[in-house]
């Protein structure tokens, strides 16, 4: 099935992306703190994107932070000694201003959330940006993660690692499986998306696109978003 798919997908994209061959991925991706990649892979799951963005600028705005600074980058622990001043009802309703839980169902509010999955990243030693590396591959790291209530799915701890800047992965949700499904007229899986994603991108690579997974994921998650 997957072959035929990636032949449709390559064919759809070489045609609706053909104005976007040196496509440049939008500021969230070029974020210059670490936490920030974990706060918006929490609050992006299920939601309008503008909400996330509303969100991290509440909470950047309240401390006084510079999202893409380049010279100033703020650690986990220090997000964390931030976020322990206030308590997580302070938190969600004051600084986030955004009571969303990480599912309907025994789920918590991301803003208690982000916050175990920072307390995940100390325990690991991983503060920076540059450390990432450290964990991309970790298998007791994603464990540890998942274990998070509404997150056992792994979709933010990929966004995550998009985010932080591993250009290999996609994030597989939604929006990507209604695209791949709607091309194929058959289910795809959550598995499957990351693998036609990376053979799709390196057919286009072929014909000329500047691409990656994670840029493909954008231009498909962007033209999806703008059907709806």
């Amino acid at each position: 099935m997957n072959k035929e798919i990636i032949e449709k997908t390559t064919k759809f994209c070489n045609e609706i992306f053909v104005d976007k061959k040196e496509y440049k991925l939008p500021d969230e991706f070029n974020y210059g703190h670490l936490p920030l990649c974990a706060i918006d892979s929490i609050f992006s799951i299920g939601v309008k994107y503008e909400t996330v963005q509303n969100s991290i600028n509440h909470f950047c705005d309240h401390y006084s932070i510079d999202k893409f600074s380049k010279t100033n980058e703020l650690s986990t622990s220090d997000f964390l000694k931030l976020m322990e001043r206030q308590s997580i009802k302070e938190l969600t309703e004051n600084i986030y201003k955004n009571r969303q839980r990480t599912s309907t169902r025994s789920g918590i509010l991301k803003s208690e959330a982000v916050i175990l999955f920072l307390k995940v990243l100390q325990k690991f030693k991983i503060n920076k940006l540059s450390d990432i590396d450290k964990i991309i591959t970790s298998e007791q790291f994603e464990t540890e993660i998942k274990e998070i209530p509404g997150q056992n799915s792994g979709i933010s701890l990929t966004y995550f690692f998009m985010l932080a800047g591993s250009d290999e992965l996609i994030k597989p949700d939604r929006m990507i499986l209604r695209f791949l499904e709607n091309i194929s007229g058959e289910k795809v899986s959550l598995k499957d998306c990351q693998v036609i994603l990376a053979a799709v991108a390196d057919q286009l690579k072929n014909n000329g696109f500047n691409i990656t997974p994670k840029k493909l994921d954008n231009l498909i998650w962007n033209y999806q978003r703008n059907l709806n």
